[in-house]
Protein backbone atom coordinates (compact mmCIF):
# COMPACT_ATOMS: atom_id res chain seq x y z
CA UNK A 1 0.00 0.00 0.00
CA UNK A 2 2.81 2.46 0.73
CA UNK A 3 4.34 1.51 -2.45
CA UNK A 4 1.35 2.53 -4.23
CA UNK A 5 0.70 5.46 -2.52
CA UNK A 6 4.43 6.82 -2.88
CA UNK A 7 4.20 6.18 -6.73
CA UNK A 8 0.69 7.40 -7.06
CA UNK A 9 1.97 11.13 -5.13
CA UNK A 10 4.85 11.47 -8.63
CA UNK A 11 1.61 11.59 -10.13
CA UNK A 12 1.93 16.42 -8.02
CA UNK A 13 3.32 18.55 -6.13
CA UNK A 14 -2.26 15.60 -13.01
CA UNK A 15 -6.39 8.89 -18.28
CA UNK A 16 -3.96 9.46 -20.52
CA UNK A 17 -4.84 12.39 -22.91
CA UNK A 18 -5.80 11.48 -26.23
CA UNK A 19 -5.05 15.07 -27.83
CA UNK A 20 -2.40 15.64 -30.06
CA UNK A 21 0.82 15.95 -29.09
CA UNK A 22 3.67 16.92 -30.63
CA UNK A 23 7.37 17.54 -29.68
CA UNK A 24 8.36 21.06 -28.58
CA UNK A 25 11.29 22.87 -30.05
CA UNK A 26 14.69 23.78 -28.44
CA UNK A 27 13.95 26.85 -28.01
CA UNK A 28 10.04 26.34 -27.39
CA UNK A 29 11.17 23.76 -24.18
CA UNK A 30 13.44 26.44 -22.88
CA UNK A 31 11.31 29.18 -22.90
CA UNK A 32 8.72 26.47 -21.35
CA UNK A 33 10.55 25.82 -17.84
CA UNK A 34 12.47 29.17 -18.00
CA UNK A 35 8.54 30.60 -17.20
CA UNK A 36 6.98 27.99 -15.18
CA UNK A 37 10.60 27.91 -13.16
CA UNK A 38 10.09 31.73 -12.43
CA UNK A 39 6.38 31.55 -11.66
CA UNK A 40 6.73 29.24 -8.88
CA UNK A 41 9.36 30.71 -7.03
CA UNK A 42 6.61 32.55 -5.64
CA UNK A 43 4.78 29.53 -4.41
CA UNK A 44 5.01 29.05 -0.70
CA UNK A 45 1.96 26.56 -0.04
CA UNK A 46 0.33 24.90 -2.71
CA UNK A 47 -3.41 22.72 -2.06
CA UNK A 48 -5.85 21.20 -4.54
CA UNK A 49 -8.59 18.32 -4.56
CA UNK A 50 -7.59 15.29 -6.85
CA UNK A 51 -9.10 12.44 -8.24
CA UNK A 52 -6.61 9.42 -8.65
CA UNK A 53 -7.85 6.87 -11.26
CA UNK A 54 -5.48 3.49 -11.10
CA UNK A 55 -5.90 0.80 -13.85
CA UNK A 56 -4.39 -2.79 -12.93
CA UNK A 57 -4.00 -5.06 -15.65
CA UNK A 58 -5.54 -8.01 -12.88
CA UNK A 59 -9.02 -5.93 -12.62
CA UNK A 60 -12.05 -5.42 -14.56
CA UNK A 61 -12.57 -1.88 -13.03
CA UNK A 62 -10.55 0.88 -12.34
CA UNK A 63 -10.00 1.64 -8.78
CA UNK A 64 -11.06 5.46 -8.15
CA UNK A 65 -9.85 7.35 -5.27
CA UNK A 66 -10.46 10.79 -3.95
CA UNK A 67 -8.59 13.20 -1.44
CA UNK A 68 -6.61 16.52 -0.80
CA UNK A 69 -2.83 17.31 -1.49
CA UNK A 70 -1.46 20.14 0.90
CA UNK A 71 2.25 20.84 0.28
CA UNK A 72 4.30 24.00 2.07
CA UNK A 73 7.95 25.03 0.73
CA UNK A 74 10.70 23.58 1.17
CA UNK A 75 9.58 20.08 1.80
CA UNK A 76 6.52 19.44 3.43
CA UNK A 77 3.89 17.19 1.68
CA UNK A 78 0.80 16.01 3.09
CA UNK A 79 -1.21 13.39 0.45
CA UNK A 80 -5.06 12.56 2.02
CA UNK A 81 -7.36 10.20 0.80
CA UNK A 82 -10.98 10.71 1.95
CA UNK A 83 -13.08 8.67 -0.34
CA UNK A 84 -14.02 5.31 -0.55
CA UNK A 85 -11.22 5.11 2.04
CA UNK A 86 -9.37 7.38 4.60
CA UNK A 87 -5.56 7.01 4.28
CA UNK A 88 -3.08 9.88 4.84
CA UNK A 89 0.67 9.91 3.96
CA UNK A 90 2.67 12.79 4.94
CA UNK A 91 6.47 13.58 3.98
CA UNK A 92 8.66 15.36 6.36
CA UNK A 93 12.21 15.81 7.60
CA UNK A 94 13.15 12.86 6.21
CA UNK A 95 10.78 10.37 6.99
CA UNK A 96 7.07 9.23 5.67
CA UNK A 97 4.18 9.08 8.50
CA UNK A 98 1.51 7.24 7.32
CA UNK A 99 -2.29 7.08 9.10
CA UNK A 100 -4.35 3.90 8.01
CA UNK A 101 -7.75 3.98 8.36
CA UNK A 102 -6.68 4.97 12.36
CA UNK A 103 -3.09 3.10 12.55
CA UNK A 104 0.05 4.97 12.43
CA UNK A 105 3.07 4.42 11.60
CA UNK A 106 6.58 5.83 10.29
CA UNK A 107 9.23 4.94 7.70
CA UNK A 108 12.48 6.77 7.24
CA UNK A 109 12.72 8.22 3.63
CA UNK A 110 16.17 9.63 3.24
CA UNK A 111 18.08 8.34 0.69
CA UNK A 112 15.29 5.78 -0.56
CA UNK A 113 12.78 5.69 -2.76
CA UNK A 114 10.22 7.58 -1.78
CA UNK A 115 12.84 10.40 -0.79
CA UNK A 116 13.21 10.91 -4.58
CA UNK A 117 9.89 10.43 -4.98
CA UNK A 118 8.87 13.14 -2.69
CA UNK A 119 11.65 15.36 -3.84
CA UNK A 120 10.19 15.18 -7.39
CA UNK A 121 6.39 16.08 -6.25
CA UNK A 122 7.92 19.24 -4.26
CA UNK A 123 10.14 20.34 -7.19
CA UNK A 124 6.85 20.35 -9.63
CA UNK A 125 5.48 23.26 -7.33
CA UNK A 126 8.86 25.10 -7.68
CA UNK A 127 10.31 24.14 -11.21
CA UNK A 128 12.94 22.67 -10.05
CA UNK A 129 12.10 19.50 -10.92
CA UNK A 130 13.24 19.61 -14.45
CA UNK A 131 16.60 19.56 -13.58
CA UNK A 132 16.67 16.06 -10.97
CA UNK A 133 19.02 14.36 -11.55
CA UNK A 134 17.18 11.35 -11.03
CA UNK A 135 15.53 11.72 -14.40
CA UNK A 136 15.89 12.89 -18.13
CA UNK A 137 12.99 15.09 -19.51
CA UNK A 138 11.64 15.17 -22.54
CA UNK A 139 8.40 18.12 -23.61
CA UNK A 140 5.37 18.05 -25.92
CA UNK A 141 2.74 20.26 -26.19
CA UNK A 142 -0.76 20.17 -27.38
CA UNK A 143 -3.43 22.62 -27.74
CA UNK A 144 -4.35 22.95 -24.48
CA UNK A 145 -1.24 21.76 -22.61
CA UNK A 146 2.74 21.98 -22.07
CA UNK A 147 3.28 18.44 -21.08
CA UNK A 148 6.47 17.08 -19.66
CA UNK A 149 7.70 13.68 -19.71
CA UNK A 150 10.47 11.93 -17.18
CA UNK A 151 11.63 9.07 -17.60
CA UNK A 152 14.10 7.39 -14.38
CA UNK A 153 17.15 7.21 -14.76
CA UNK A 154 18.87 4.77 -12.22
CA UNK A 155 17.75 0.73 -12.24
CA UNK A 156 16.24 1.50 -8.68
CA UNK A 157 13.60 3.63 -9.57
CA UNK A 158 12.97 1.59 -12.76
CA UNK A 159 11.69 -1.09 -10.53
CA UNK A 160 8.86 0.85 -10.13
CA UNK A 161 8.14 3.67 -12.12
CA UNK A 162 8.68 3.41 -16.29
CA UNK A 163 7.64 7.20 -17.14
CA UNK A 164 5.95 10.02 -15.62
CA UNK A 165 4.22 12.85 -18.04
CA UNK A 166 3.52 16.14 -15.89
CA UNK A 167 0.83 18.24 -17.50
CA UNK A 168 0.67 22.28 -17.27
CA UNK A 169 -2.58 23.92 -18.87
CA UNK A 170 -1.58 26.84 -21.01
CA UNK A 171 -2.48 29.24 -19.05
CA UNK A 172 -1.21 28.18 -15.24
CA UNK A 173 2.17 27.13 -13.93
CA UNK A 174 0.88 24.36 -11.51
CA UNK A 175 0.55 21.14 -12.75
CA UNK A 176 -2.99 20.28 -13.52
CA UNK A 177 -2.58 16.38 -14.63
CA UNK A 178 -0.01 13.77 -13.48
CA UNK A 179 0.29 10.01 -15.80
CA UNK A 180 2.32 7.57 -14.56
CA UNK A 181 3.03 3.96 -16.02
CA UNK A 182 4.62 1.91 -13.50
CA UNK A 183 7.46 -1.07 -14.45
CA UNK A 184 4.28 -3.73 -14.31
CA UNK A 185 2.06 -1.85 -16.99
CA UNK A 186 -0.16 -0.61 -14.32
CA UNK A 187 -1.19 3.31 -15.12
CA UNK A 188 -2.21 6.45 -12.46
CA UNK A 189 -3.76 9.05 -13.22
CA UNK A 190 -4.26 11.91 -10.88
CA UNK A 191 -5.98 15.09 -11.67
CA UNK A 192 -6.34 18.08 -9.80
CA UNK A 193 -8.76 20.87 -9.18
CA UNK A 194 -9.59 23.47 -6.75
CA UNK A 195 -5.99 24.35 -6.38
CA UNK A 196 -5.46 27.23 -4.39
CA UNK A 197 -1.71 28.82 -4.26
CA UNK A 198 -0.31 30.79 -0.83
CA UNK A 199 -3.65 29.91 0.76
CA UNK A 200 -2.76 29.71 4.93
CA UNK A 201 -2.51 25.74 5.52
CA UNK A 202 -3.14 25.04 9.30
CA UNK A 203 -0.40 23.19 10.55
CA UNK A 204 -2.93 20.35 11.34
CA UNK A 205 -2.76 19.43 7.79
CA UNK A 206 0.71 17.83 8.45
CA UNK A 207 0.30 16.38 11.02
CA UNK A 208 -1.70 12.73 11.82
Amino acid sequence: MIKNIALSTLLLISSFVFAQNTPMSTAESKAFVTKISSETKEIKTLQADFTQTKKMDFLDKNIVTYGKMSLKTPNILAWKYTKPYQYSIVFKDNKIFINDQGKKSSVDAKSKTFEKINKLIVGSSNGQMFSDPEFSVIYFKNANSNIAKFTPKSAQLLKYIKQIELHFPKNQSTVSQVNMMEASGDTTNIVFKNTKINAPIAASEFSL
